[in-house]
């Protein structure tokens, strides 16, 4: 049995509270949100932290609030919150679609918004219990000085596996980060980097308070995700996809975002622009989805053979793109096990 290390819990009851905790203790201090990815994490001793600090009992960091500018979700909404409120079947619906094929009905019951956004990077090599990690002398994410699924390389290549990011970015979201009394506000897609180590820009003791999202009058959107178990698992490579049509169907806007082929979301934005002025054709859609496919460059390092997880990314932007057509995609939902849909 692995069990958890010792730690120290902390529960505030205000964000400038947490902030404070984690400015002191530094390094040694880690969020508790829903524990879903952390408490594993920590059992296989990927993370050791001394302190946890838990996000549970601050209500504002629950809240969701709906206006005509858009949409502001705390941090702690959960996935289930979000997948079973109608309020995002219309715009927003490639983050509820997300939120609906995180793990398991459980998991997602303590998952968080904030958390999925946070989610740490995953690899073959890393993901394992301490004795197996010990047995290749670590890697370099954690305890080690090489990344076994590129030796040769100066960075660790462990892959972004957040279902949410791809379609909070496809959407145009923005986050609130606060520190203590300093408060930012920046794109979501401005805080992940290409690093599985240093995957997100996020300043030492600073907090994912809120989520923003524009206004999405006119948008349609979707989120399609290739996974091991149809029922549920991590993504190996997954697609976001927002477009605002004219009533002639003809597309005014794109947004094009893939997911788990890198260290972080990767906007497809020549992809996206390429469809700017046409209909959504089966030509057009071929055209994005054969340059989106070029930015996918996967490793040896999940599940899946990397070259074919390469080759299915174009099939999968199509069926995204299908879907903001408005084509009946029952046939491909089904047989992906994308059933709850």
């Amino acid at each position: 049995m692995m069990r958890l290390p010792m730690f120290d819990l902390r529960a505030p009851r205000t964000t400038d509270e947490a902030a404070r905790i984690l400015a002191g203790e530094g390094a040694n201090a880690m969020l508790l949100a829903g524990g879903t990815d952390l408490l594993p994490n920590m059992k296989r001793r990927q993370q050791v932290p001394r302190t946890l600090v838990s996000l549970r009992n601050i209500g504002t960091l629950k809240q969701s609030q709906f206006n005509p500018a858009g949409a502001r979700l705390g941090a702690c909404v959960t996935l289930t919150e979000i997948a079973e409120d109608p309020r995002f079947r219309n715009g927003y619906s490639a983050l509820w679609q997300a939120a609906a094929q995180v793990a398991t009905s459980h998991i997602r019951n303590m998952a968080t918004l904030g958390g999925n956004i946070c989610l740490d990077t995953r690899c073959s090599y890393y993901d394992q219990n301490y004795e197996w990690r010990k047995s290749i002398s670590f890697c370099m994410k954690k305890d080690g000085e090489v990344c076994w699924t590129a030796p040769g390389s100066e960075r660790c290549m462990a892959v972004s596996s957040t279902d949410t990011a791809p379609a909070l970015i496809a959407l145009g979201a923005r986050v609130l980060l606060r520190s203590g009394a300093e408060v930012r506000e920046v794109l979501l897609s401005d805080l992940y980097q290409n690093d599985g180590m240093n995957y997100m820009l996020r300043q030492p003791g600073e907090i994912v308070e809120e989520v923003r999202l524009p206004a999405l009058h006119g948008w349609k959107s979707a989120y399609w995700k290739l996974r091991r178990r149809g029922s549920f698992d991590f993504p190996v490579m997954s697609v976001a996809a927002a477009a605002r049509l004219s009533p002639a169907g003809v597309v005014e806007e794109a947004r094009i975002v893939l997911g788990a082929v890198a260290s972080r979301p990767l906007p497809a934005d020549e992809a996206a622009k390429s469809l700017v002025g046409r209909p959504l054709t089966e030509e057009t859609i071929a055209e994005a989805a054969a340059q989106a496919a070029r930015l996918a460059k996967p490793l040896d390092n999940t599940d899946f053979d990397m070259s074919w997880r390469k080759k299915v990314t174009t099939a999968f932007v199509t069926y995204a793109l299908r879907d903001l057509r408005g084509d009946d995609m029952t046939s491909v939902n089904l047989s992906l096990g994308r059933h709850i849909l």
